[in-house]
């Protein structure tokens, strides 16, 4: 019954990190071309920093991830789940308080600093902590019930962003993020460590640069040192090829995803004029319908079909003569 609860108040947090999370997305656009280019609705400078955070962070978790999952695994899900939990709060507050230039340009780059920590750091380590406290054998549909939490607070922070101001979405954001923080510490019980692991990442007999008690204590916490090698990291992919073919199916995924991101909403604010209504009732429209409905393989081979159909005609879309072609047929 512990565990259970545990559990419990595990979805609890992160559904108001994903709520504090997701709010803020239809409306960064708009605060960015904002601060950046006041008055107009193109804006090259936007994508190009976009561009440049995107890839900053993604070289920054890269190395950090593993990390923190190591670090997991000595101290505790728990504390290192605080870490990005409460980080995310501060660009956050940034924004609440003033979105002017210099403040954006503060935002801009914490949120860099932080998101190197922080991003996919909470899913990776709840799913860690679900391992933990759910049996093998029913690990699966506890995964999936994270998933879904994590899909609720999506879509509940995405409505939320429809029918509030940007000022007060910042500001709801941010007050969601610190009682997501104080309820975890509060409330969420810390899992066992190293108890019944079936398949350790790395092997015990590898050194992580902690000593035992017995060395001297200058050489007791070395932190770097218990960051896998990419020996380790090999090694892991070569274990399994199933777990190979996912992680090169999320790489590439996941790289026209960014790519894509990074400036799909300038491009269809520059086109169409979208604010942050409109990229909220977007965002709303087919995730949370499809993904219930279908199971995990055909969910996945149709969204690896649509992302590349995806790709394809996006290629086309900054094409002039499409923006006049509709243009014309609007007038029929």
């Amino acid at each position: 019954m512990g565990k259970l609860s545990g559990l419990r108040h595990l979805f609890m947090t992160l559904f108001l990190h994903n709520f504090a999370s997701f709010m803020v997305i239809p409306a960064i656009t708009d605060v960015t071309m904002t601060a950046l280019c006041p008055g107009r609705d193109e804006c090259s400078l936007a994508i190009y920093i976009s561009g440049f955070q995107q890839a900053i962070i993604g070289l920054g978790s890269f190395v950090m991830m593993p990390l923190v999952g190591n670090l997991s695994d000595k101290y505790g899900r728990k504390a290192l789940l605080t870490v990005p939990i409460t980080l995310t709060i501060f660009p956050l507050a940034i924004l609440a308080y003033n979105r002017t230039r210099s403040f954006f340009y503060a935002y801009y780059i914490l949120k860099i600093l932080t998101a190197m920590f922080c991003e996919g750091s909470v899913h990776c380590l709840s799913l860690a902590y679900v391992a933990d406290n759910v049996p093998e054998g029913r690990r699966a549909s506890a995964f999936g019930i994270l998933s879904g939490i994590g899909s609720c607070g999506f879509v509940c922070g995405t409505l939320s962003t429809r029918f509030l101001s940007t000022a007060s979405t910042f500001q709801v954001s941010t007050a969601m993020a610190m009682l997501s923080a104080v309820y975890m510490r509060v409330f969420l019980p810390d899992s066992i460590i190293n108890d019944n692991l079936s398949t350790p990442i790395i092997s015990e007999g590898k050194s992580y640069g902690v000593t035992n008690q017995d060395e001297e204590p200058g050489k007791k916490m070395q932190l770097f040192k218990t960051m896998p090698s990419m020996e380790d990291m090999l090694a892991l992919l070569k274990s399994s090829l199933t777990f190979s073919q996912a992680a090169i199916v999320s790489f590439f995924s996941n790289l026209a995803d960014v790519g894509l991101h990074a400036s799909l909403l300038y491009y269809l604010k520059a086109r169409f004029h979208f604010n942050k209504d409109q990229f909220a009732d977007l965002m709303l429209l087919l995730m949370p319908i499809l993904a219930p409905a279908l199971g995990e393989e055909r969910l996945l081979s149709v969204g690896l079909f649509f992302s590349s159909a995806h790709m394809i005609f996006y290629s086309i879309a900054w094409s002039f003569w499409v923006n006049i072609e509709l243009n014309q047929r609007s007038k029929f």
